[in-house]
Order: C-alpha cells, then sequence, then structure tokens
C-alpha cells in the first residue's frame, strides 16, 4: 500500500501475528526504501518488498491537457497551478533495484509489468524469492515465462491500483476465487490470492480455490500501525461515502476507491496516462487531504471496505485465522494467510 499507509510498524505488528508483511517500494526513493528495510529488519526477517515496474504507454498530450484544464478547477480551490506539461518517471525503479540486489530481502514482489527475466534472475540470485502481480491468465503465463517463483492474482475487486499490464483495459467483475482457479488450471506456479478479502469467509473460498496464502490489504488501513491519513480512515467509516468505482481519475491508471466528488465529476474523462496524471494531481490530492476534503482525495479502498476496523493490525490478522471454521462476529487487519497459519 504505496503512499503512506504501509509503514514499518504495519509490517512488524503483521509478522509478530503470523503473517508476512510487505513494505510498498512505490513512490520511495532508494534511501527512503532503504531505512524502512533496515527498521523492519532490526525486528523480523517475515517480510517482503513489493516494487512498480515501469509500464511503457503511449501518452495522448492533447487528452492530458484537456484532462489538465479541466482539473485545474479543482485546484483552484486550494489556489494551486497545475502543471499542464506531463511528468514522466520510472519511480526510481534502477536504484531500488539496486538497493535489493545488493542488500536483498526474503521476497520481491512486482507490479504493473514484468521487467526483463534477467533483472528477476538477478534478484534469485541475489537470494530473493520472486513474485510477479497478475490479473489475467494470459498474464500469469508471461510471469511463467519471465522466471518468477510464484503469483499474486489480483481480483478486480482489490483496493487502490490495478496491477493490470494493460492499463488500457475493462477489468471486469470476475471473482477472486474464479480467477484463482483459472490460473491454477494452467500453471502450476504457487498463488497468493488479493483482492475481495473482508474476514474469514473470503479467507477460506480463496484457500479452496488453490491459493496457497491470502493477501489482504483494505482491513489493515485504519489499523493503529497503519500511516493512512486522518481524512482517508475517517472516510472509510463514514456513511456518506456508499460505495467503491473502478477511476483513472486520480493517477490515469486504472485502481479502485470510495466513490467521491472528483471520480463523480473527473472519471469518464480521465486519460490512460499514469504516472503524468497521477504527478498532475498529487500536489493538489496532498492538500486535500491536510485540509480534511475527502471528495478531492483518491480514497483507495477495496469492496470489503467496511469491515476495516480500528485496533491493533495483530487483531486482524487473529481475526482471519483464528476463526476460518466458525462464523465470525466481527471484522479485524492485514497481510499473507497462509495454509499453514489456518492450521
Amino acid at each position: 500500500m504505496a503512499g503512506g499507509p504501509t509503514t514499518p510498524a504495519l509490517v512488524t505488528a503483521v509478522a509478530g501475528a503470523g503473517g508476512f508483511g510487505f513494505l510498498a517500494g512505490g513512490y520511495q526513493t532508494r534511501d527512503g526504501l532503504a531505512a524502512q528495510i533496515a527498521e523492519v529488519r532490526e525486528r523480523t526477517d517475515r517480510f517482503g518488498v513489493n516494487l512498480f515496474v515501469p509500464n511503457e504507454s503511449t501518452l495522448d498530450r492533447d487528452a492530458f491537457r484537456r484532462y489538465a484544464a479541466e482539473v485545474q478547477v479543482e485546484a483552484d480551490a486550494y489556489g494551486l497551478e497545475l502543471d499542464p506539461d506531463p511528468v514522466s518517471d520510472d519511480d526510481h525503479w534502477e536504484d531500488k533495484l539496486g538497493l535489493l540486489i545488493d542488500h536483498p530481502v526474503p521476497v520481491v514482489s512486482l507490479t504493473f509489468a514484468l521487467p526483463d527475466p534477467a533483472t528477476i534472475a538477478a534478484l534469485q540470485r541475489a537470494g530473493s524469492h520472486v513474485l510477479a502481480t497478475v490479473t489475467t491468465p494470459g498474464e500469469a503465463l508471461e510471469a511463467q515465462a519471465a522466471g518468477v517463483d510464484g503469483l499474486i492474482v489480483q481480483g478486480p475487486a482489490a483496493g487502490g491500483h490495478s496491477a493490470t499490464y494493460d492499463p488500457t483495459r475493462s477489468l471486469g467483475d470476475v471473482s477472486t476465487a474464479a480467477l484463482v482457479r483459472d490460473v491454477r488450471s494452467t500453471i502450476p506456479l504457487p498463488v497468493i490470492a488479493a483482492g475481495g478479502v473482508n474476514g474469514p469467509a473470503p479467507v477460506r473460498e480463496l484457500l479452496d480455490a488453490g491459493a496457497e496464502a491470502v493477501a489482504v490489504g483494505t482491513l489493515l488501513l485504519r489499523t493503529d500501525e497503519a500511516g493512512t491519513s486522518p481524512t482517508h480512515r475517517a472516510a472509510l467509516a463514514d456513511p456518506r461515502f456508499t460505495e467503491t468505482v473502478i477511476t483513472r481519475a486520480f493517477t490515469g491508471r486504472l485502481a479502485r476507491a470510495l466513490r467521491n466528488d472528483f471520480t463523480d465529476r473527473h472519471d469518464d474523462s480521465a486519460p490512460t496516462a499514469y504516472p503524468a496524471v497521477h504527478h498532475l494531481t498529487r500536489a493538489l490530492r496532498q492538500t486535500a487531504g491536510r485540509a480534511g476534503d475527502a471528495n478531492r482525495l483518491h480514497l483507495w479502498a477495496g469492496t470489503g471496505y467496511r469491515n476495516a476496523p480500528n485496533g491493533h493490525a495483530a487483531d486482524v490478522i487473529s481475526w482471519l485465522t483464528d476463526t476460518l471454521n466458525t462464523t465470525a462476529a466481527q471484522p479485524a487487519a492485514d497481510s499473507h494467510v497462509t495454509r499453514s497459519q489456518q492450521k
């Protein structure tokens, strides 16, 4: 959960409860990520790092400038001037890749695209298991051919950015369990299932569908150890926000968020242009968050957001694992739930 919600405290709390936490490498510099890895290493070796892989896409500059002019009206509320010239970067990919090769972590997971097989092999030689996040059986086949050790199969019910390799496509409404079964029917690699997990029942369903483990994120957003902003935390429990939508409005890449005024006004016109739209709206979103303006903020959330509780992350993990064989009454938190933990 890049951008703040994932913290070293959250990762170590999840690991301490028997889960397996992931640091979010996205949007971080090499030095920032290195400091977080060092902090986590002092407490646990049950963790991995997720990286955003640069995904080349064609940018329609005219569409981007039209969108920049449209969104400028939102920025005017805070006296901000948005830059109509698109900004692109690779999220410090080479720097962070070098860090993880020089100072390997147990697991590296990849999102948005696949690097070349030589890069995956370099991470493996350094001592890391490499996982690729996929959203279709076709992507899973590509990941297998590239040499990864396992798959994170992400269903469209997941909160935040979709990991799809084709940001122009529609995600559809396939369940995560059905997607896991489709992948497992043709590909022998181990699978971690992600998306739509709102309690123990979906965990059981995904394990039964063939997943070796289950990943959760949204359920941890309101926990004490998460770095989620106060505005985002409050919105997850606010009855005014009644549903989630998949939108490009905030970043130019499909992502599931709470439906708010910004998505209503701009979803139809938002171009497929990540990370250019991300950079365009970033200052606006940061300002809105500080101002408590949930209607101009990217409120990433999966479909099970209503079950995201306050309290300790460890309690969420315990809820997901200890009550798998019973009927759970109350919600709890985030990371990986494995078959061994179930037992």
